[in-house]
Parts: structure tokens; sequence; C-alpha cells
């Protein structure tokens, strides 16, 4: 790879991916590709923070593969595996487990959410999870990191350890300080039940979110039954603001459509949320079905993904072995 810009980044293999995984990162990516160098990595190691049935992680880091290939990403343009095939990232890790502070750490608020009230039975992998995800980036001495809100903690955290590296072992420079690429038109995707709350897997009705492997059926079933407002669209944004659900399907139909919500706007004020959701079923079946389609059939011949996966990993590793000879000669080991 050249000395221009490059770009990292970590998807889980949570399975089912859905319209915000697809508006959040995944077309983010493809974008990506065609300005710097990119490495992708679905992102196994940080799935099992929490306990993963060995049968559906496999299961789920293909169909994420999947996911990548089915929305356009080019796996002869960037770099895509999977992080547990790369020994790098572990080791990396263990070094920058004994650089990092534990009071950066108990800052990280990601934890304190997914650990709830009962922070004892979390396990540790979950605690120091964003060492991990720091080892991630400076292996690969990336320079830009897309991020959204839920991750610009971590990814500072990710400069202050590549900081304290270089400053601890003498050698300026030699982690470069990742910087976040942060989309100002991407809006975060939230449930089609409750608009408080972000677009999620986890989220018990599969009415609350679109899938990219949905019918078309499945689809206009799933915006007709979307939460929104018994009043016209309003015409302006501070109005709308204070109605979460009807303003988070703005959002997406602007994403969509590729219009700006003022466009939006005046598209669609002064009209009922029936008309914008007959609009949203049409764009979103448009451009979600031929990805759903996609996936399904690169699922149907493993041993393609399978491959596209090998010889990411033996890309990936030339670059993190290169780079962990000289980590380890910096941090004095033989």
């Amino acid at each position: 790879m050249s000395k221009k810009k490059l770009v990292f980044s970590g998807v889980q293999p949570t399975g089912n991916l859905h319209l915000g995984n697809y508006l959040g990162a995944l077309r983010n990516f493809v974008k990506l590709q065609k300005e710097m160098n990119c490495i992708y990595c679905v992102v196994d190691l940080h799935a099992i923070t929490t306990f993963q049935n060995p049968d559906n992680l496999r299961k789920n880091v293909l169909e994420t593969v999947a996911g990548f290939i089915a929305t356009g990403l080019n796996p002869n343009k960037s770099i895509l595996f999977n992080q547990s095939s790369v020994s790098g990232h572990a080791e990396l890790a263990w070094i920058l487990n004994c650089v990092s502070r534990i009071g950066w750490l108990n800052r990280m608020t990601q934890f304190k959410d997914k650990a709830g009230s009962d922070k004892e039975k979390a396990s540790v992998g979950l605690y120091i999870y964003p060492n991990l995800m720091a080892a991630d980036i400076l292996l690969y001495k990336a320079t830009h990191v897309p991020v959204g809100a839920d991750q610009k903690q971590h990814l500072e955290l990710s400069r202050d350890i590549a900081q304290k590296f270089n400053n601890d072992f003498k050698c300026k420079d030699f982690f470069p300080i990742p910087e976040p690429l942060i989309s100002k038109k991407v809006s975060r995707v939230m449930s089609l039940r409750d608009g408080t709350k972000k677009m999620s897997k986890s989220e018990e009705s599969d009415y609350s979110r679109i899938n990219l492997k949905d019918s078309s059926d499945d689809i206009i079933k799933k915006v007709k039954k979307a939460k929104s407002d018994s009043e016209q669209i309003p015409d302006n944004l501070k109005s709308l603001e204070q109605k979460p659900e009807a303003m988070n399907l703005i959002n997406i139909y602007s994403e969509i459509s590729k219009n700006s919500l003022d466009e939006v706007l005046k598209e669609m004020s002064g009209k009922e949320y029936s008309y914008l959701k007959k609009k949203l079923a049409e764009v979103l079946i448009s451009e979600i079905t031929p990805v759903g389609k996609e996936i399904k059939k690169l699922l149907g011949d493993r041993s393609h993904l399978e491959q596209i996966l090998k010889k990411g990993n033996e890309k990936a590793n030339i670059i993190a072995e290169e780079n962990l000879k000289n980590v380890r000669e910096k941090v004095g080991l033989i």
C-alpha cells in the first residue's frame, strides 16, 4: 500500500444487518474506498466480550462479509478480513493494556451502559474492549477512522494511547495519531418503534428495524406500522425535533433519497405521515432489496466468502507483522 491516508474500521458480526448498519457504516465504507486505502475488519474478538453461540458467531461473520460485498465493497481494492485471523490484534492489545491507564478506562461511558447496574458480572473483556479497539487501529498505523457518536470516546482513548506509547518509548510519530472521520450528513438511525433509541438487532420487535434481507412486503409493513404522529408534517425542523419518531422517518427518507432535510420538508410539509411512509417505503425498496438479494446469493457460496477472508487475512498479516516487529523492538521484547 502507498503512504497516502489509511482508513481502518471494524464491524461487529451481530448477524442480520439492518438499515442503521447500512447508512451508518457500510455505504460510507464503499465511498471511502474510492478516496483512500482502506482496511475493513469483522471484529469477532470484540463480539465475544459478551457470550456468543459459536455456530451463530461463525455464521454471523460470513453474513457480515456478505453485507460488505453486497453494498459494493471491492475486496480487491480494500483489505477485508476477520479480526481473530490476525493474531497481532491480540498481541498488540496486551502491550497497549500495559500503556493504557485504569483511570482512562473508568471514564468510558459505553462500558457503564453495556454492563448495566451489576458491573461486577461484566466480563473483563468488555471493560478493556477500548484497548483492543486501539490495537485494531494502531496495528496498521491507520491515519483515519470513521466513527459514530457512540465510538468517539473510544477513538479519543486510541489517540491518548498512541501519544503515550510514542512518549514512553521515545519514538515520536511512531504511531500516527488517528483522526476521526465523522460524516456531517449521516445522522443516527433510530428505532421505528421508539425514536429515542438507536435502531438495533437486540430490540425485541422485528418491526423496530428494516433488515437488509427484508422483502418488499416486509418493508411496506414495517414502514406502515412505524410510529409517527397524528398531526400533519411541519414545515420547519424546530417543530419536527419535538417529535422524535417523525424526525427519524424524515431523516431516513432524507438519507435514502439523498435530499437535504430542508428539501424533504418542502416536499412533505402539510401532508399526512401516511404520504411520507408511502414515499419512504418506495425509496427503501428501491435501494435495500437489491442489497438483500445479493447478500442471500453470496451466503449460498460459503467457500467464496471464506476465500475472500483468507486473501484479506494474508494481506492484513503482512502489514501487521511488519508493524509488530517494530513495536516489539521499541518495547524491548526479543
